[in-house]
């Protein structure tokens, strides 16, 4: 095993996040190099001056790229309707995958690819950077040790804004229309909160019931809007929010009960993570003191390469990402047809 990695990053016109990913693979200090697979060559010069000496060779093909290098991992971020062609291809020569999510517009592409990365032995990783944040970790930490005893309840919310929805780029976007996009809201920043509460519980979702809905009315044909009622494996009941509402910024919360006590992280007043245990006197809130950074993308695809050179186990594994990609492909098939949906768990 080689002990820096090389990278292929695959791109195209309408790739997301790029600015983030950009600054994490130039600080990657077990990254010897990028290779950028850019069709269209509309982000070259940009790669070029984000990534530096790192960025060694560029391809207008990605099956020119993989009949030429074999490289180490494949960063693919692209619509969701042309993802799963992108990640079986990397699959198919040996590489494995971090993916930004959705990655698919159906459960049946992911399921075939998570299949597929077992059959040669690889990782399917998708993007879901907040595992990586500190109080997250912590948080986990204190669940899996006993501190608050049998789970009982988890409440989740993710909210962003609705203004966002009224552009008109937007609107012609691929975020914005269910064939590009596999869905709105829910797919696109509620999962990031639905892998958290399996995440943090060691808990998978095993039944989902709800509801979506455009309830802003903007000319889009995805959900703006979803409310969901889940089961976990653990026996334990939760609740999701998941909507573009605010008129600015974001509004976040997990909070879960359990017999010995609760936590709370509650993003948009700057609590990212305190509790309260039941044998504390009464109005004791213990707050995590730990630093908050390192967090996002820089330190989850740090985390990534490191795992495809076996420094460290991955952050997620495909079959983590095919379960969050489950409960919401269930969670809209349960909105369609009124009733619940149960979900496999492997």
């Amino acid at each position: 095993m080689a002990d820096k990695a090389i990278v292929a990053l695959l791109i195209n016109d309408t790739s997301a996040h790029l600015g983030a990913y950009y600054p994490a693979l130039a600080s990657c200090e077990d990254v010897s190099e990028v290779i950028l697979c850019d069709p269209s060559q509309k982000h070259v010069a940009t790669a070029r001056n984000k990534l530096g000496d790192k960025l060694t060779r560029v391809y207008d093909d990605p099956q020119k790229l993989f009949k030429k290098e074999k490289p180490d991992m494949a960063l693919i971020t692209m619509e969701a309707i042309q993802s799963p062609a992108a990640i079986d291809l990397a699959l198919e020569n040996g590489c494995p995958v971090f993916a930004e999510k959705p990655s698919c517009t159906n459960i049946e592409q992911f399921e075939a690819l998570v299949q597929k990365a077992d059959g040669k032995h690889l990782n399917l990783m998708l993007a879901l950077a907040n595992r990586n944040n500190p109080e997250v970790k912590a948080a986990r930490r204190m669940i899996r040790k006993g501190t608050f005893g049998k789970i009982y309840g988890i409440e989740l919310n993710f909210i962003a804004d609705q203004t966002r929805l009224t552009s008109k780029s937007y609107q012609a976007g691929w975020f914005a229309q269910k064939k590009c996009a596999g869905g709105g809201h829910l797919i696109w920043l509620g999962i990031h909160w639905l892998d958290l509460g399996m995440y943090i519980t060691d808990s998978k979702i095993t039944d989902v019931c709800g509801f979506i809905t455009n309830v802003g009315g903007q000319p889009i044909d995805v959900e703006d809007s979803a409310a969901l009622s889940l089961k976990f494996d653990k026996g334990f009941l939760g609740t999701m929010t998941s909507g573009y509402y605010t008129k600015r910024g974001k509004q976040s919360l997990i909070k879960i009960w359990g017999s010995k006590g609760w936590l709370e992280m509650d993003y948009s007043t700057g609590k990212h993570l305190q509790w309260s245990l039941n044998d504390d006197k009464p109005g004791t809130i213990h707050k995590f003191e730990g630093p908050i950074q390192p967090r996002g993308y820089t330190p989850c695809v740090h985390a990534a390469v490191r795992s495809v050179l076996e420094k460290e186990p991955p952050t997620l594994t495909s079959h983590d990402s095919l379960q969050v990609l489950r409960t919401i492909y269930a969670a809209y098939k349960a909105a369609e047809t009124g009733q619940t949906q149960s979900i496999p768990v492997n």
